[in-house]
């Protein structure tokens, strides 16, 4: 969810997130390689738009730091949010088709659906359920909306249980 920058990936620890949406690329960002262990792919980019962005719940803004989370084998990317000097925000969550990297791009088809959870886990929210209807996916792809559904309730219940943290280490 890193705002776009200056697209320069091509070193041995970088690469480029391309996120599309209903066909069509959303965003492109460079981000740098953290870890690739054959399963997930942990990559570290900044949110590089000038601006702020206010959701109500969470501001990204300039500084902002995202380390995300792809997985080969999961409906989900999971984005760790600080500021700059390094405050955890909390943890912004796509619903997506499992990601793919060729050619130092990581492809990752957004669905739609989002969660956020607060630093502090007192704020679990479920995000743009009505795009998600009105995308017509569970017409177009049963199989995929179905998947879908039930990896942000996978994400829902961890984060009301253990936490999004112990996901990730």
């Amino acid at each position: 969810m890193s705002a776009p920058s200056e697209l320069r990936a091509g070193g041995p620890d970088e690469l480029v997130v391309a996120l599309t949406k209903a066909g069509r690329t959303k965003i492109r960002y460079p981000a740098e390689l953290v870890r690739d262990d054959g399963v997930r792919v942990t990559v570290r980019a900044p949110w590089a738009a000038p601006v702020v962005r206010d959701f109500g719940f969470v501001r990204f803004e300039p500084g902002d730091v995202f380390t995300e989370h792809y997985w080969r084998d999961r409906w989900f990317a999971v984005k760790e949010v600080r500021t700059g000097d390094g405050g955890l925000k909390g943890w912004y969550c796509d619903i997506t088709r499992p990601a793919v990297l060729a050619d130092g791009v990581l492809a990752v088809e957004d669905l739609d659906l989002d969660l956020w959870v607060s630093a502090d886990g007192s704020c679990v929210l479920r995000l743009d359920e009505d795009e998600f209807e009105e995308s017509g996916l569970a017409e177009r792809d049963p199989t995929a909306a179905g998947a879908a559904t039930s990896a942000l309730d996978e994400l829902e219940r961890l984060a009301r249980s253990e936490g999004l943290a112990a996901l990730l280490s």
